[in-house]
């Protein structure tokens, strides 16, 4: 590609001076608590869909802005309101899709956070609030990188650009598939951008390169046909309690390691990060040990984990002298690249079936599983994104694998064979996403917005 350097500038320049307005939208959108699940107000969804729709109208750039819903695949019911907007490409110029997402996790324990979940609050350079990083930024990375792009160019602005805003990722995406196949003539690119990732840390970009599947399920298991007097049946009878205990103690090794045969492993190098990184990204407690084998990166990058993410018990405060006839538990795997979600349960499911002790019943219920994904690297996006990224940073990105999962980029694969697709973000390792305190690092922010108009000028430029 030739260089225009002219207009690589004016669009920084607008891109930098367009950061305080981007900011402050940010902390409109922060304050809407868009949390799609069906336990919480469900209007939140809705005005955050026309807040950020009202955004996307006064860039001035799209010929259609409209907030949409799509059926739920096996169910009489819509998903969330999600943000659709659209312009044609000119000129031969390609056209890029951005993804981001505008509902939130729900905020938790409301006395855990140092300010209110959904007040944004800056101190000591960050941004708090739910949604500031995880998703909001993304969206509004999309909308100023925009915004820079109309001002700096113009009548010369030829890059055909859809925008995808979901309304419902964190609540596992239901009308994903169907939202793509009713709006396919309108989404469909050469270029897919997912603002929904991280970087390596608060000064370095990151450009993901893999993703880890999901297999979630929710576990029962029944030992009695009803609860019965721990004194007077304990140590004869098995209750559910134990005998889950003893089931889930089966799927990890001494070391923390998952111990289920037939989980797959990806053998790929990682970057160097040491176990004081890992201490202070995560909050690790002194005394306390990582789990598993090999390089850290390896064990969250490469390597399946299981986390028991629920689990139904009796409360400390409602402790009685019983015997439980039955519980459940939430299981959630990270399946390594390469191996379908569903082999992943599989194996899942024979290993606590093989393993049941007492001969306890086991059942299995809500199924959720998302293929992994790798991204291929060989094509002239991920160049342009290179380049971009360290025009708008000002130091190179590093190639990085994610821990979690981003399931419904399979469905993109899916309907869009041809795209090339970039997983960028605004997180850095100590944004807390889904967790209280939740927070943006403002700078990150404001170079992952440079970097991003860079990156859209640069696509500008090329014909397809």
């Amino acid at each position: 590609m030739t260089p225009d350097l002219s207009r690589q500038d004016a669009v920084r320049a607008t891109a930098s001076d367009g950061i305080p307005a981007a900011l402050a939208d940010l902390g409109a959108l922060v304050r809407i608590p868009s949390i799609a699940w069906p336990a919480f107000d469900q209007s939140g969804v809705a005005r955050s869909a026309e807040a950020v729709a009202e955004l996307l109208r006064g860039t001035g750039v799209f010929e259609r802005v409209d907030v949409a819903r799509a059926a739920i695949a096996g169910a009489d019911e819509l998903g969330q309101p999600a943000v659709l907007a659209s312009r044609p490409a000119r000129n031969g110029r390609p056209t890029v899709l951005l993804y981001a997402h505008h509902d939130v996790q729900p905020p938790g324990d409301e006395a855990l956070w140092d300010s209110p979940p959904f007040e944004p609050t800056v101190r000591d350079g960050r941004l708090y609030g739910r949604g500031a990083a995880d998703d909001k930024a993304g969206i509004m990375v999309h909308v100023g990188a925009i915004r820079a792009l109309a001002d700096a160019l113009g009548d010369d602005l030829d890059l055909g650009i859809a925008v995808f805003i979901e309304g419902e990722e964190e609540y596992g995406s239901r009308s994903f598939a169907q939202f793509l196949a009713d709006h396919a003539d309108v989404l469909r690119s050469d270029v897919i951008v997912v603002a929904d990732s991280g970087n390596w840390d608060d000064r370095t970009p990151g450009l993901t390169v893999s993703l880890r599947g999901n297999a979630r399920f929710t576990l029962t298991v029944r030992t009695l046909a009803h609860a019965s007097h721990s004194g007077m049946m304990g140590g004869a009878v098995p209750d559910a309690m134990l005998a889950t205990v003893k089931l889930l103690a089966t799927l990890w090794d001494d070391e923390g390691a998952v111990a289920v045969e037939g989980l797959a492993v990806r053998d790929a190098e990682t970057p160097e990060y040491d176990e004081a990184t890992l201490r202070a990204e995560s909050g690790l407690l002194d005394g306390v040990s990582p789990i598993g084998r090999d390089s850290i990166l390896s064990r969250i990058w490469n390597k399946p984990s299981i986390t028991i993410t629920g689990w139904d018990a009796t409360p400390v405060e409602a402790a009685s002298n019983t015997l439980a006839p039955e519980t459940r538990v939430v299981i959630s795997a990270r399946v390594a690249p390469g191996q379908p979600a569903a082999e992943a349960f599989a194996a899942i499911e024979a290993h606590l079936r093989a393993h049941a002790p007492f001969g306890a019943q086991l059942e299995f219920t809500d199924v959720d599983c998302g293929d992994a994904f790798l991204v291929d690297t060989g094509g002239w996006a991920v160049e342009d994104a290179r380049a971009a990224f360290a025009d708008g940073y000002g130091v190179g990105a590093v190639d990085v694998g994610i821990g979690g999962s981003i399931p419904f980029i399979a469905d993109l694969v899916r309907e869009f064979p041809g795209a090339q697709i970039l997983v960028t973000g605004v997180e850095d390792p100590h944004a807390r996403a889904h967790s209280p305190n939740e927070s943006l690092h403002l700078e990150t922010f404001r170079n992952a917005l440079v970097s991003e108009a860079l990156l859209l000028e640069r696509l500008n430029r090329r014909t397809v």
